[in-house]
Order: structure tokens, then sequence, then C-alpha cells
């Protein structure tokens, strides 16, 4: 068991940025700001992760956690975070292993974070000190204000810019928790208003905070691409690969009727943990087969909740995400459906480039049959689709 945990706060809601949705799923380049930032999680030594997520995004988190953590995998977990930070914080504390005996408290904002800024924390823990951050030297020239006048000049020797990853003993960590009756900007302060020293150690340019869209421009300049997601994948990189999916759905969901990415009003809707929609499910599963990522059980299961009622563009997006991170694009997705019922002619040319939109714009083609009244579908009980996909090397 690891001795060490590091708790990556993503639950932030982002309103500075101004991007429309929590910071840490903000793309920097083709990955968002929390896989950068796990990716310098998991470069540091081997450490029990906890992502706190915002509430609702605790799917999306585990999937980028799950990506980044390669072989490690079994060392992630996923909590739900509070209103502020240090709730968030307090809830992350929760996960944490009994055998841990240092936490980390790392900003997922701070994506560009190098390990070796880990590793001088973690070094200073060991060496004695109860609390240790990274910070760095101001260099402007602070004054002290009162309303439009200069009251006199701060001595910038005397201040330092604190960054993250924070370390501490954990017992220091759970026990100035436990006693706080206050909000603090940081962890550090929570742990100085409990009577402990807080040591430092050099932090690093890079370990800036994104806050404001000039500070995610600065991140998009200075990142470095992130490889391919090791999945463990056995090919030849000039090999095409083909995967088969199948889907089958009752009806007798509640609502409208969703399949092959559309709704059809009037029509009964299937049951399902999500939508029920045996088409885009059946896509899914070829997809998730020809790039040898596992089936939609394993990455949209009825264990997510966050996945429960969601439509054809949530899984089909997500499933276009994960191949490119594993190296893979879609060559082309052909699927058939086989139902009584609703009747596809009318509309199949709708649902086709719905699934093809969703998918990024690859080929998709779909064809509808019945069973000439043999089995569930011929009876008229539900949809059953099978499909074919083509990915190539990305």
């Amino acid at each position: 068991m690891p001795r060490i945990a590091v708790l990556v706060v993503a639950a932030g809601s982002g309103t500075r940025l101004g991007a429309g949705g929590p910071k840490a799923f903000v793309g920097i380049d083709e990955h968002s700001i929390l896989r950068h930032a796990l990716r310098g999680v998991f470069a540091a030594p081997d450490a029990q992760v906890i992502v706190v997520a915002p509430p609702g995004r605790e799917g999306d988190a585990l999937t980028e956690a799950l990506e980044a953590a390669g072989d490690r995998r079994e060392l992630v977990s996923i909590t739900t975070g509070g209103s502020t930070r240090q709730e968030s914080v307090r809830a992350g504390l929760h996960s944490v292993w009994a055998d841990v005996e240092i936490v980390l408290v790392h900003d997922a904002a701070r994506a560009l974070t190098p390990p070796e800024v880990f590793a001088r924390v973690i070094a200073a823990i060991d060496a004695g000190a109860d609390a240790a951050i990274p910070v760095l030297p101001v260099i402007d020239t602070i004054k002290r204000i009162d309303g439009d006048l200069i009251v006199a000049a701060v001595d910038r020797a005397e201040l330092a810019a604190a960054q993250t990853p924070q370390g501490f003993r954990r017992e220091v960590l759970d026990a100035a928790y436990d006693a706080v009756e206050q909000d603090f900007t940081d962890d550090a302060a929570v742990v100085a208003e409990a009577g402990h020293d807080v040591a430092v150690v050099a932090g690093d340019d890079r370990a800036f905070k994104i806050t404001t869209p000039m500070d995610l421009g600065r991140a998009r300049g200075l990142v470095e691409p992130i490889a391919p997601a090791s999945v463990g994948i056995s090919r030849n990189a000039a090999a095409p690969r083909v995967g088969i999916g199948t889907d089958v759905h009752a009806f007798g969901g509640t609502g409208s009727l969703w399949l092959a990415g559309v709704e059809w009003p009037g029509e009964p809707a299937l049951s399902g943990h999500s939508d029920g929609d045996a088409v885009a499910h059946a896509i899914v599963d070829a997809l998730l087969s020809a790039a040898g990522l596992g089936d939609i059980g394993s990455r949209f299961g009825t264990d997510r909740p966050e996945y429960a009622a969601a439509h054809a563009d949530t899984f089909l997006g997500r499933t276009l995400a994960l191949l490119g991170e594993a190296g893979w694009r879609i060559g082309n997705v052909t699927v058939q459906v086989q139902a009584n019922r609703p009747r596809f002619a009318v509309r199949r040319a709708e649902a086709e480039a719905a699934l093809s939109a969703a998918l990024g714009g690859a080929s998709v083609s779909v064809s509808a049959t019945t069973t000439d009244g043999l089995g569930f579908t011929g009876a008229g009980e539900g949809v059953a689709a099978f499909a074919v996909a083509l990915v190539l090397p990305a």
C-alpha cells in the first residue's frame, strides 16, 4: 500500500475562466486541464490518487484518471466536492486509505506542475516538517494601499507566492481540518491556524494557476502533448481493425422513444439505464471492441449514475474521445436494426446524420429489417441492433 495520497482538487466552477463549465474539464489541447494535472501526479512517486470532482462530473473525472493512471488504476478513486475548496478537500480526506502517512493537496488548475515539485514537497515532510508548500519569490514591487493612496512599500523579501501540491503529515492535516472553524484560501493556512509551522520548498514557474482566459492561453503555449493512452493493445500500427457490437432493449420505458440518436414521438420508449438506444449502444460496443478498449458495460455501466437517461451523442462523443486517446480514428460504421417498429425508411437519412455528427463526421450507415414474426423482436417486444465498425491508426 502506498504511504502517500494525492488529493487532486478539481471541483471548481471556473467562473472566471468563462468556459461555460467546470474548469478542470476545459481543454488545454485535445486533453483537459485535469488530464494534464494528472500527468504530473502519476509521474511522481506512487501514491493513492483521489480526484475531487464537481457534482455530476464524477464519471468524466474517473475516465480521465483511469487513462492517466496506466497500470496504476487500482490507486485511483473519485469523490464529489463541495461548494467551497475547503469542503472539497474535507471530502477528499474521507477517502484517504488508513495506511497513508503523507497527504498532498494539489489544485488541478495548476495543470503543468512538474513532478519534481511533488518530490521536493515529499522530501521536506520526510525530513521532519509537519507541512511543506512550494513557493516562488515575489518579483513585482508590492505596495500597501488605502483606497486610492499608497500607504507604504512592502518588503518583497518577506513575501512568496504559494503553489501546490501542499504536503502534510496525515495526522496533522486531519486534526487541523477537524478543528477549523473558518474558511481559508489554502490548506497551509488551515494547518498554520492549528499551530503548526509550514516549511517552504522551491516552486516552479510552470505551476501557475489557470484562472483566466489569459492563463489558459499561456498554458496552451507551454503544454507538451500527452502521448496516446497506454491501453495494452498489441497491434500493427499499419493495420486496420474491425469490431462487432450488439445490443437489445425491451419496450416499457418512460418518456419518448430514442433510437439511432433521434427521438420518435408517439412510439413506445425502450427501457434501460440510459435512454435504451440499442443502435447507439451497439455502435459503442463495436468501436470499443475494434480498438481493444473493452465494452460498453466497462465504460458506461449501470454503476455510473451520470449516464442515466443519457442520449446517443453522450455515449458516442465519449467513445470517439477514447478512441482518439488510444491512437485510433473511425473508418466507418454500419448497423442493422431488427424491430417491427418504428419504421426507419422515412427517417434513415436523419438517423445516419445524427449518428455521424456524434462521431465527429464519421461515415455511418443504418439498415432495418423485421424477423417475420419470430423472436422477441418479431413479437414487438423490443429492438435489437447489430453493428460493425472499422477503426484505423490515427
